[in-house]
């Protein structure tokens, strides 16, 4: 008689998680992303660093850039120019989430153990528990706190303030601030798509624009395409936020690092989310 497709009998049940670190209540990954800061720390390189945990650079680029955002301070420090053409090391703050991540993995391992042997024989059903950490398509992501919400009949005005002290303002409805749990203080999320994100150059305060969110900051780098290219903007103050322009508008505009420009989008345009 065939067994295929049979399930086994009698096998034991095994309790398995993942553990996600937090600061603040922000999520900032779990084992893959701690991997790749520790890679970094080794090799002294995001692309070493990339290669050794199976990342592509841009990927490993993001990631980096996505954890200094949510930390709000920079988690990767890099040094350019020199012999080696420069290198990249973790901050103080990196160096002491990678060590503290370990150690609550050990103690996460542990306690999984405990439980799988408290389990008789595994023949009772065990509910798996898993942290559940938000994953987005949206290249710019900001953890902030509610500064300001304003009520309206339909819709709500949220100004959410980073932690290097900008403001980023999101229209939202009023149905979405109550399934958030919104209110003044609370921490939330800001995601933005890189296509809703407008670069300008030679703008002054005084400039009239329909974009209600404007940061400014300095070009980090213009990553080209065939037809499109990223541009990474270091925002005064902190933190980074991506744009795709088109590739004609990046020549014409002549966008290059060290560069000053300011990085607009609509309130319209703006996600947000709370942690789990």
């Amino acid at each position: 008689m065939s067994t295929a497709g049979r399930k086994p009998r009698g096998g034991r049940i095994g309790l398995e998680g993942a553990l996600t670190l937090s600061v603040g209540g922000r999520s900032l990954g779990g084992r893959s992303r701690i991997d790749l800061l520790r890679a970094v720390a080794e090799h002294g390189s995001i692309t070493a660093a990339a290669k050794a945990v199976g990342l592509s650079y841009k990927a490993a680029w993001d990631a980096i850039d996505t954890m200094n955002n949510l930390a709000g301070e920079p988690l990767v420090l890099r040094s350019t120019g020199g012999r080696g053409g420069g290198s990249s090391h973790l901050s103080p703050r990196g160096e002491s989430l990678v060590e503290r991540f370990e150690q609550l993995d050990a103690l996460h391992r542990r306690l999984l153990h405990r439980l799988e042997e408290a389990s008789p024989g595994g023949d009772h059903e065990i509910d798996l528990l898993r942290s559940l950490s938000m994953r987005t398509s949206a290249r710019n992501q900001f953890a902030g706190v509610v500064s300001k919400l304003t009520r309206g009949a339909v819709n709500d005005e949220v100004e959410v303030r980073l932690a290097g002290g900008s403001i980023i303002v999101a229209i939202i409805t009023r149905e979405s601030t109550e399934t958030l749990g919104l209110a003044e203080g609370a921490p939330v999320i800001a995601l933005v798509g890189a296509t809703s994100v407008i670069i300008a150059t030679g703008i002054d305060d005084g400039a009239r624009v329909s974009a209600r969110n404007r940061l400014a900051g300095t070009i980090a780098a213009v990553s080209r395409g065939a037809v499109n290219a990223e541009v990474v903007l270091d925002i005064d103050g902190g933190g980074r936020i991506a744009a795709t322009v088109t590739m004609a508008s990046a020549d014409d505009m002549a966008l290059a690092p060290g560069a000053r420009a300011v990085a607009m989008f609509k309130a319209s345009s703006v996600i947000l989310a709370v942690a789990p």
